[in-house]
């Protein structure tokens, strides 16, 4: 479905990643790890167009490389970005409705889904968006990136700065999302939700993948998790 392969990008003349190897397959949860500073986020913006990049970025066969933002997201790829970018004047319910993708087909999902996984959200629909919690603006960010129908979802730490139980929610969502046969990217830092809903797992470490497993794998790899992902 995706694969990448020996992708570099920079930020400037920084050069952030080296030869970047990994590939998501349909209805896969695939979970991106490391330290913060280790490339995770960029490979996000760099399948999504948004750093300079080289390299191989095949989706369904396709390539993304040259492509433009608005270009791969109507291809089909989702993205979730860690600053939770909602519209903030826009109410709950507008800022769900840009996300919807417009076409003749029917999408996948609907407000009423939306609001059926995140009830919080129906209960705050008439609120401008600014005014929500943390926790309430990333449930918003997810489902307005879900309401453009992606085959395949990038989301970028969406635990970080959650309470507990709202943490436990966002794992059952993305387990809602493998069900309907949506593929997920994710980038996280909490090692034990990452381990618990993904079907294969990369480390990376600076800017290169340095493991490449099973959650079970990496659970028994005592060596990798010191070196690359525990403080």
């Amino acid at each position: 479905m995706l694969k990448i392969d020996q992708l570099h990008a920079w930020y400037g003349k920084s050069h952030v990643l080296h030869g970047v190897a990994m590939q998501v397959g349909t209805g896969e949860i695939v979970a991106l790890l490391g330290r913060n500073g280790s490339g995770r986020s960029t490979t996000a913006k760099a399948i999504m167009g948004l750093v300079e990049a080289q390299g191989s970025l095949l989706w369904q066969g396709r390539q993304l490389l040259g492509k433009k933002t608005f270009e791969i997201a109507q291809s089909g790829l989702g993205y979730v970005p860690e600053s939770r970018d909602i519209f903030p004047t826009l109410t709950v319910a507008q800022n769900l409705w840009l996300g919807q993708k417009h076409s003749r087909q029917a999408g996948r999902w609907s407000q009423d889904d939306m609001y059926r996984l995140f009830p919080q959200l129906q209960a705050r629909q008439h609120t401008e968006a600014g005014v929500l919690s943390g926790g309430e603006q990333q449930m918003l960010t997810l489902c307005r990136t879900l309401m453009g129908d992606p085959d395949l979802i990038i989301i970028d730490e969406p635990t970080e700065g959650l309470a507990p139980r709202l943490v436990e929610g966002v794992g059952q969502f993305l387990k809602q999302l493998k069900a309907r046969g949506i593929a997920v990217l994710l980038i996280e830092q909490k090692l034990t939700i990452a381990l618990d809903v993904s079907d294969r797992c990369y480390v990376m470490g600076h800017g290169s993948v340095v493991f490449e497993g099973t959650p079970e794998d990496l659970r028994q790899a005592d060596a990798i998790r010191r070196e690359w992902l525990e403080v």
